[in-house]
């Protein structure tokens, strides 16, 4: 899997560094800014293994290098609804959506998951986007609080975040938990105690995987026993994962990669993601970005972002150019091998008169050597969410 690696200066560690490099054998790589796992070969036998036996059984994995936020005050939905393309008066308490933090020009500061509670708003945002999306949210807060309006944001730094994926997550994680899992569904979210540890966790029934899964954010002193306790409450059912599965598994579910997929140059219409934006949000103004948005709604877009699949031979990585015959018609911004379809899969950027499912193209992944790339809707593999 390609990673790219944000990493400047001192690397982080998160809380569950020692145990993943010495307890459970990680290949441990910079990521983002952080020391992170990319696989536990000893233990499951490298990244294949790992990215079969979360969409068979379970995985876990260390996602404490994301940043999670809580966002209070009065007047905290409007801030939200003005600077992302939710609009969070039409989500219910304890729900979450995917959402888009924008840029006045239209393009994509980062992709956020959005969770409303009854008194407060939690965010989860990218590692390698953290900073710039701190400095980037005080600016418009501070400018909010000078017109007399009511937001504080915390940024909840250390705290751990575990995301448990798999057919058998449920399973695994319910006999832990106060909360009834059998009522939280896809992209619901609940606050509720461990029981073994009596301590409180928040636990978010999403992931990036597109199977069914949690989130469990805790505090990062009991970020180990958690990972320990999901452990050996799964038992062979249950593998750690690191970040190579991740990609290979994010990228059969069709999800995007900031940094890859995304940009701040990229807007939700080029990047196919009409449908994070709801339809208050597409005919009604006042929000950052909206007019470039609202535009290309109405007029369409010069490029857009597609699926596609190696008809035959080698992945096409990012940076890859697609071709009909002589003319470059697109790029791969993310690209790899799929264990499930046994084919290379990806992601391109293609001119919009280009960019019809079916369609074939040549893929030149070196000077002297194409692949054939057909043109496929995503996700690649079926997802599996408990709706």
């Amino acid at each position: 899997a390609t990673l790219r690696r944000f990493s400047t200066g001192a690397l982080k560690k998160t809380a569950l560094f020692d145990f993943h490099a010495n307890d459970l054998k990680a290949k441990m790589v910079p990521f983002a800014g952080y020391e992170m796992p990319v696989e536990y070969k000893e233990l499951s036998g490298g990244v294949l293994k790992e990215h079969m036996q979360c969409r068979q059984k379970a995985a876990l994995f260390d996602v404490s290098h994301m940043g999670q936020l809580k966002i209070r005050g009065r007047d905290r939905v409007e801030f939200i609804n003005y600077l992302t393309v939710a609009d969070l008066n039409q989500v219910p308490a304890n729900s979450a959506v995917l959402s888009l933090i924008m840029m006045s020009h239209g393009g994509i500061k980062d992709d956020t998951i959005i969770t409303k509670f009854e008194d407060h708003i939690g965010m989860v945002i990218n590692a390698g986007c953290k900073d710039k999306d701190l400095e980037y949210l005080n600016h418009f807060l501070q400018e909010f609080r000078n017109k007399g309006k009511d937001v504080t944001i915390e940024h909840l730094e250390d705290r751990a975040l575990l995301a448990l994926q798999g057919p058998m997550a449920a399973g695994i994680l319910q006999p832990l938990v106060e909360a009834d899992l059998a009522t939280t569904k896809f992209m619901q979210a609940r606050y509720t105690q461990l029981k073994p540890l009596n301590e409180p966790v928040l636990v978010t029934r999403c992931g990036y995987t597109g199977e069914d899964g949690f989130e469990i954010s805790i505090d990062p002193s009991k970020g180990v026993d958690l990972a320990r306790l999901l452990l050996s409450t799964g038992g062979e059912n249950l593998l750690p994962c690191g970040l190579g599965a991740r990609d290979s598994l994010r990228l059969e579910a069709g999800m995007c990669l900031y940094g890859h997929d995304l940009e701040e140059n990229i807007t939700p219409i080029e990047a196919s993601l009409l449908w994070t934006i709801p339809k208050t949000k597409r005919t009604n103004g006042g929000w950052i970005g909206a007019d470039t948005v609202m535009q290309q709604i109405r007029d369409g877009t010069q490029k857009k972002r597609v699926g596609f699949i190696v008809q035959d031979g080698p992945s096409a990585r990012e940076g890859v150019a697609l071709y009909s015959g002589a003319e470059e018609v697109g790029k791969v911004s993310s690209g790899t091998f799929s264990p499930i379809l046994k084919k290379g899969i990806g992601m391109a950027y293609v001119n919009s008169q280009h960019a019809k499912t079916g369609l074939e193209y040549e893929a030149k992944i070196r000077p002297n050597k194409s692949v054939q790339v057909k043109i496929e809707k995503m996700p690649f593999v079926p997802n599996n969410y408990y709706k």
